[in-house]
């Protein structure tokens, strides 16, 4: 429905007065929508201290101030908050929360696994899939915002690679368009996951920051600074790969190094260090 039209009666005014007036309440009417529209998600403050907790959390070491936890932990008050979502996979013993047609199946039927992880890989490969993917994924963003996060970390967006030729790269994206405007509609930045073979599309696909694992290892750093700028947040898993990172990197883009199984400190396989 329309405003009902302003008007405005001069008589008595003088008539600069009055039209400033009448411009005063028109500039109200025009200003008024941009006045309520969504700000946009701030990324994570470049360059901060950075853990890794997606595998439990526990408390951040001194220095932290951004930190990253699986979407069932809860956020730390007073920090940047970053909500791990499996996006594009299926978490082991969570296959049985899944729509049986919506695993990914080679031309066998046998559904298409991540070896690495023993995960299954979700079927993008039709916009109707990609919707009900999305729908469930979604889910998990919202219940991110609500819990106080401030952004999310879809993970395994480079699983077509993994998919034995069945997904493509193109499928990808237009299945994490969907995930980036709801995480935006929610009030969260998003993060490109690894994958920087399509970090120049990242304005198109909505994406705010990148998360790199072992680009220091594989010399892949540069390449994520080009297209997302400092907002870039490194995670290693050998001493090589955080020596070459801090190397180019310290001082300017959020480098750790953590153990592969990102365990607690109370396990013997923790490792975490940054920077000398």
């Amino acid at each position: 429905m329309s405003p009902t039209p302003v008007r405005v009666r001069f008589s008595g005014f003088v008539p600069s007065v009055a039209l400033a007036i009448a411009m005063a309440l028109a500039g109200t009417l025009l200003t008024a929508p941009a006045a309520r529209a969504a700000a946009t998600p701030a990324p994570p403050p470049p360059g901060a201290g950075f853990d890794y907790q997606i595998g439990g959390g526990y408390p951040p070491p001194a220095g932290v101030k951004v930190i990253s936890r699986d979407r069932e932990d809860d956020p730390v008050p007073g920090r940047y908050n970053i909500c791990y979502v499996n996006a594009f996979q299926v978490q082991p013993g969570e296959r049985a929360e899944w729509d049986d047609d919506l695993l990914l199946r080679d031309a066998e039927g046998r559904v298409v696994i991540d070896e690495d992880w023993g995960e299954p890989l979700l079927d993008l490969r039709t916009a109707a899939k990609r919707e009900r993917v999305a729908a469930k994924v979604n889910g998990w963003i919202t219940g991110c915002a609500r819990k106080g996060f401030q952004a999310v970390e879809p993970d395994n967006y480079d699983s077509f690679t993994r998919s034995r030729n069945l997904l493509t790269a193109a499928q990808a994206q237009a299945y994490l368009r969907l995930l980036s405007a709801h995480a935006h509609r929610e009030g969260l930045a998003i993060a490109q996951k690894n994958t920087v073979e399509l970090a120049a599309a990242r304005e198109r696909n909505g994406l705010d920051f990148a998360i790199a694992e072992e680009c220091g290892e594989w010399d892949e750093c540069a390449d994520y600074v080009r297209h997302f700028g400092r907002h870039v947040i490194v995670i290693e898993y050998t001493a090589q790969g955080l020596k070459r990172a801090c190397a180019e990197f310290k001082g300017r883009l959020s480098i750790v190094r953590r153990d592969r199984e990102v365990v607690t400190p109370d396990d013997p396989g923790y490792v975490r260090e940054t920077c000398p």
